[in-house]
């Protein structure tokens, strides 16, 4: 089981940055893909951004250029850094990761975060 603790959301103006971190601790042998997604009021769940363990990044269409996912694999840590903010960013984030319990793919799992808030006022 993998438990992923998220902070850094808050209150900031559009135009403004802010810098999500997400740490992940428990028992596993690896962690393949971080992720951070968000959900507005009355809106699904999307996808933001994603690393996996060798550098690969993808990103939501909406936040290129604004947004920059990194990772720290010795500290099991995720981050999101968030530039040039705007209204529609406004949103409970969430850190997600896809981890291996050991040397075989039967053994993969999936973990959320408990969600930050993100609000940006215009």
């Amino acid at each position: 089981q993998v438990q992923l603790v998220e902070s850094g959301g808050g209150l900031v103006q559009a135009g403004g940055s802010l810098r999500l971190s997400c740490a992940a601790s428990g028992s596993f042998f690896r962690i393949n893909v971080m992720a951070w997604h968000r959900q507005a009021p009355g809106k699904e769940r999307e996808l933001v951004a994603s690393i996996t363990s060798g550098g690969g990044k993808n990103y939501a269409d909406s936040v290129k250029g604004r947004f920059t996912i990194s990772r720290d694999n010795a500290k099991n840590a995720v981050y999101l850094q968030m530039d040039s903010l705007r209204p529609e960013d406004t949103a409970v984030y969430y850190c997600n990761a896809v981890y291996f319990r050991g040397t075989s793919y039967s053994t993969a799992g999936s973990s959320w975060g408990q969600g930050t808030q993100v609000t940006v006022s215009s």
